[in-house]
C-alpha cells in the first residue's frame, strides 16, 4: 500500500445485501482498460463512489467531462449520469462501491443528510492529500482488512465503518483540492452534452432534427460526429436509452406495459415491442417475469 493510500486485492468484493435492498454495500476492487470503455451513460438508483487508484482517467458525469487522477473520489448520487474513461495502455485499478441507506432514521435525519451533501456538489469530485486522505481512507482500509479475516463479515461493522468514511469526507470538504481540468475535445464536450439532453428528455420525440435545431449545429455534422464519440447512431443510442428506462420501470413499478411504452417515448406499442425484443432479446413481459423470479437481481453497472 502507498502511504495515504488504499489496500488492494484485484478481483475482490466485499457484499452486504443485494440492490433493492433499504441497506446494501458492494464493494468491488478491480482493473479496466481502455478496450472496455463503457460507450453508455448510465444511471441508478443507489449511490456509487468511484476512486482511481492508478494515474489518470476521465468521468463523463451528467454531459461533463471530467480529469482524474489517483486516489480522486468521484460521488454519484442516485440517477446522475456518469460513465467512466479509461486511457490507452495497462489496464487501471479502481474500487467502486455502490451502496444504499434507509431514507430516514429516527433521530438521525439531519445527520444523515449532512453526510451525504458532498454527493450533491456541483462537481462532486474530491482530491485529498496527506493526512485528510488518510482520514478519509482509513475506514476503508478497515472494512477490507476485516473482510480478509472474518469468515462471516458482520453488516454493522460494514455500516458503521462506512458512515465514519462519509464522515470524514464531509469533514474535508475545505481540503478539496480538486480543479476542473479541461479533458476531453471539444467535439465530444457536445456529444456528451447531447446525450445528458436524451437522457432528460426521453420521453419527448427526439430526432436527428430536432436535436440539431436544440444544439444549433447541422444534422450531418451531429450524425458524423456522434457516432465517432459514442460508438452507436444516435437513433440506436436514443433506443438504447428508452429501452433501459422501460426495464427499470419494469422492474421497479406496476405500470401497465402499455403505459410504460408511452411514457419512454415510443410512439406505438407495436414499435416498443420490436425494439424491447431486439435489443433485451425478450418480450417486456418476459424481462418483468424474469426478474420477479426469486434470487434475480439487478446487475450492478461497475466500471
Amino acid at each position: 500500500m502507498l502511504e495515504n493510500g488504499l489496500l488492494y486485492e484485484q478481483g475482490y468484493s466485499v457484499n452486504i445485501n443485494t440492490p433493492g435492498d433499504p441497506l446494501f454495500y458492494y464493494f468491488d476492487y478491480d482493473e479496466r482498460s481502455h478496450n472496455i470503455n463503457m460507450e453508455f451513460q448510465h444511471d441508478h438508483d443507489f449511490y456509487e463512489i468511484h476512486i482511481l487508484m492508478d494515474s489518470r482517467a476521465t468521468h463523463v458525469i451528467d454531459g461533463k467531462i471530467h480529469a482524474l487522477r489517483q486516489y480522486d473520489i468521484v460521488l454519484l448520487r442516485p440517477y446522475l449520469l456518469h460513465m467512466t474513461q479509461y486511457p490507452e495502455g495497462p489496464p487501471h485499478k479502481r474500487l467502486i462501491i455502490n451502496f444504499a441507506m434507509p431514507a430516514s432514521t429516527p433521530g438521525l435525519e439531519n445527520a444523515y443528510k449532512s453526510m451525504l451533501l458532498p454527493f450533491a456538489e456541483e462537481i462532486p469530485i474530491y482530491r485529498l492529500t496527506g493526512e485528510p486522505r488518510s482520514a478519509v481512507f482509513d475506514p476503508l482500509n478497515t472494512i477490507f482488512t476485516q473482510s480478509h479475516n472474518s469468515s462471516a463479515l458482520n453488516p454493522v461493522l460494514v455500516h458503521t465503518l462506512f458512515q465514519q468514511f462519509l464522515c470524514a469526507l464531509s469533514q474535508q470538504q475545505d481540503k478539496n483540492s480538486y480543479v476542473l481540468e479541461e479533458a476531453g475535445s471539444a467535439n465530444a464536450q457536445k456529444i456528451y452534452s447531447i446525450t445528458a439532453y436524451i437522457h432528460s428528455n426521453y420521453s419527448s420525440e427526439l430526432s436527428l432534427d430536432s436535436i440539431s435545431r436544440e444544439f444549433f449545429i447541422s444534422p450531418y455534422y451531429l450524425s458524423h460526429q456522434f457516432r465517432i464519440v459514442t460508438g452507436s447512431t444516435l437513433t440506436e443510442y436514443i433506443q438504447t436509452t428508452r429501452v433501459r428506462k422501460a426495464q427499470h420501470l419494469l422492474v421497479h413499478t406496476r405500470h401497465k406495459i402499455s403505459g410504460i411504452a408511452e411514457q419512454c417515448g415510443f410512439t406505438s406499442f407495436s414499435q416498443f415491442n420490436r425494439i424491447f425484443n431486439k435489443l433485451s432479446g425478450m418480450s417486456p413481459s418476459a424481462f418483468r417475469k424474469q426478474q420477479a423470479l426469486p434470487g434475480s437481481t439487478p446487475a450492478l453497472l461497475s466500471y
